[in-house]
């Protein structure tokens, strides 16, 4: 049985390990174990010269004062230009507005960012009338630069953040001034700093976490003090904070996670800590970790649902029964007829997330896509072409006379659906679906109502008899094609263009009972029925959390390129291969185009080759027992375990997306820039002393270091210095 390791009865442990650096076995304080064998290389130096000292601890404030202001002088420098509209500021501010409004929209971030960026707005004075239509439009007189000023601070806080994270990692204060320089800068974070977007606000929260894990980890021998109780649950707001962003904060969820396995690993393994003591640190974390993110997490829902209570172009999107508690929207308050009849005009919305609504339009098919007749879709939104008149299969008696008797749909009748606008029929046949193999077209047929026995459907309840009512809103129903015996659902696809883009509909002939081939019917218009109060299908709180999510990942998984869009993949952000438009299409316009100063991101693509050439060089090193004087066993400490964190990062905010179907595009790389700007800090640094301590005299080594330092911050303010 392996001998505990030396001040771990505190709790200390180890910070995370680097890819490839498990083979070095380091004590709490980067020192090695026992070895076997210990032996310097052939020919090497017998004493290398010392490492330049560190600068006094004094100096650190200053550095730190400095890079926070200059980080803010960049980001705020012209913040008001170009007082225009720019690229997603026209859905950012547009939603902000929506909360200083309290109206419901949907989107495909969670609500945080949107809230923050309207709580800014509202703050500084913006009474949310701009109506944020597209990119160019001017604000005049409108207060924009709350919202804009709110994102720059922000973004400017991401350099002191870097700063300390590099500082606590690396304990190197050059180390920390070279990852500051390289993002203040970065025209590329500059420009995504000054304008009214979600990034900011999510490279703000994810920074705050990697800071807060890397003091958390840095308590590790004071287990259960104040400070320590305080990065580690700072963390767990952070992590609820860049979830509540985007759903790409997950990624450092994960990042903190596998460093919370490590070190109970590592707790686990020390012999003098009891299983009690063990037991409390695991709770400690699952509290502050796990349990108080997801509490903030689901706060954030309650907030965004408690302030939008008003009807708005996000209804569509959510069930009926959530519709029902918005002000304003036509299933709030009021009363319907509770049963269904002949001769009523109503609505049919599919029971999956997102279904939509059955839809029509007089558009056709076209060439190729089955028949060439009327389509038929799910459509999202409300609008006209989403209503219906429910007909008799077998007569064409107009019902809606006042005169005429009521007689009401019962379960397992036989049906028409007539379009209310185009007056087809709804129809299927043995034609293939558009996008659904072995699924069936279905189409509207047939002139003023008049079609054939393909328009004929059976109308079912789930777990009713024959012969029983049909409720409006409540029951969940199913129409069964007569002819082809298929049923009626949406197929959750998306069409092309010629679709409009909306959700493809068809009949499966597959029997199985799914929310894809569940209807229900919401509007009802019948003047000869009594109505009856909605009020008792509100949802639960829970319920409505769960269906949102639902929708937000469906949203997230169909987002398309826009027509003239430019798009990118993966592996053209490291390069910097192409950026993004922000404004300005002619000549003579203001234009801003968000790029990444080239000389930086170059060197930050070079560096991770670097790091895992030194990594591994390492990592050899000290599996053969090689002499290293204290030195360079702490470097050998900040490239193992400080730098391998922050490559775990990179890695981690990178090759998901190499995954992902959904559209993506150059600005979604910069979380992981943030971390590759880091690791070039550690890395070079690194670097230089590792040069400079097998240099003698001192003052050489010193002047090889302070050299290449100066060279790598030149080379970084180029641009800077052209400009002079």
């Amino acid at each position: 049985m392996r001998r505990a390791r030396p001040g771990a009865a505190r709790g200390g442990g180890p910070r995370m390990p680097a890819a490839g650096g498990g083979q070095a076995e380091l004590g709490p304080r980067g020192g090695p174990l026992r070895r076997r064998e210990s032996r310097r290389v052939p020919g090497g130096p017998a004493r290398p010269a010392a490492a330049p000292a560190p600068p006094p601890a004094a100096a650190r404030p200053a550095a730190l004062a400095l890079v926070t202001l200059l980080s803010f002088a960049s980001r705020f420098h012209r913040l008001p230009e170009p007082p225009h509209v720019c690229w997603d500021e026209t859905h950012f501010g547009k939603m902000g507005s929506y909360y200083i409004n309290r109206t419901f929209f949907f989107d495909v971030h969670p609500p945080l960012g949107k809230m923050l960026i309207g709580l800014a707005g509202y703050l500084s004075g913006y009474d949310g009338t701009f109506p944020f239509q597209k990119p160019g439009d001017r604000y005049e007189q409108h207060n924009y630069m709350g919202m804009r000023g709110f994102c720059a601070f922000l973004g400017s806080c991401l350099v002191p953040f870097a700063y300390l994270t590099v500082l606590e990692l690396s304990k190197s204060l050059p180390a920390a001034l070279l990852t500051a320089f390289i993002l203040i800068f970065d025209t590329g974070c500059i420009t995504l700093s000054q304008y009214i977007l979600l990034d900011p606000i999510l490279m703000f929260f994810l920074m705050g976490a990697v800071l807060s894990m890397v003091k958390s980890n840095s308590c590790a021998d004071r287990p259960f003090s104040a400070s320590w109780w305080f990065w580690l649950s700072l963390t767990g707001v952070n992590l609820a904070g860049a979830t509540g962003v985007k759903f790409v904060g997950l990624f450092v969820v994960l990042l903190v996670g596998l460093n919370t396995i490590y070190n109970l690993w590592d707790l686990l393994g020390n012999l003098s800590l009891s299983l009690v003591m063990f037991g409390k640190h695991l709770l400690a974390r699952v509290l502050c970790l796990i349990l108080l993110p997801l509490a903030l997490y689901t706060a954030m829902f309650a907030v965004h649902f408690t302030v939008l209570n008003k009807s708005g172009p996000g209804d569509g999107f959510f069930s009926s029964a959530f519709q029902s508690q918005l002000i304003g929207n036509n299933l709030h308050n009021v009363s319907v007829p509770e049963h269904l009849a002949y001769g009523s005009v109503v609505t049919m919305k599919n029971l999956r997330m997102a279904g939509g609504y059955l839809h029509s339009h007089w558009h056709l098919y076209p060439e190729g896509i089955g028949a060439r007749q009327q389509q038929v879709t799910a459509y999202l939104h409300k609008d006209s072409n989403n209503l219906w008149i429910i007909k008799k299969h077998d007569s064409d008696t107009d019902l809606s006379v006042p005169s005429s008797p009521v007689e009401f749909v019962r379960h397992g009748d036989i049906i028409r659906l007539e379009h209310k606008e185009t007056s087809r029929n709804l129809h299927s046949h043995q034609h293939e679906a558009p996008l659904t193999r072995k699924h069936f077209q279905v189409t509207g047929y047939g002139i003023n109502g008049t079609g054939d026995s393909n328009d004929f459907w059976r109308i079912e309840v789930v777990g009713r008899r024959t012969g029983k009512l049909i409720k409006v809103l409540r029951s969940q129903v199913r129409l069964t094609h007569v002819a082809t015996g298929c049923i009626l659902g949406s197929s959750g696809k998306t069409l092309p263009k010629w679709g409009w883009e909306q959700v493809e509909v068809t009949c499966t002939p597959y029997l199985k009972e799914t929310p894809n081939s569940l209807w229900n019917f919401e509007d009802h218009i019948n003047p000869k029925l009594p109505n009856i109060s909605l009020d008792v299908l509100k949802p639960s709180f829970a319920e409505i959390l769960l269906e949102s999510h639902m929708v937000m990942i469906r949203g997230n998984s169909g987002l398309k390129p826009k027509d003239n869009e430019v798009t990118s993949k993966p592996w053209h952000w490291p390069i910097n291969y192409q950026g993004l438009r922000f404004s300005g299409v002619n000549e003579t316009d203001y234009r801003v185009y968000l790029l990444g100063n080239p000389v930086i991101w170059w060197l930050n693509l070079v560096t991770i080759g670097l790091y895992l050439l030194i990594t591994v060089s390492t990592a050899v090193a000290l599996k053969r027992g090689i002499q290293l004087t204290s030195e360079l066993k702490e470097l050998s400490r900040v490239v193992l375990h400080g730098g391998g964190q922050i490559m775990l990062g990179w890695l981690l905010h990178y090759l998901p997306f190499f995954m992902m179907g959904r559209v993506l595009y150059f600005h979604h790389y910069f979380p992981a820039m943030l971390f590759s700007s880091m690791l070039t800090g550690i890395t070079w640094d690194t670097l230089l002393k590792f040069c400079a301590a097998f240099l003698s005299p001192s003052t050489t080594a010193r002047k090889v270091y302070g050299g290449g330092f100066l060279a790598l911050v030149l080379l970084i303010m180029y641009r800077i210095l052209l400009a002079m």
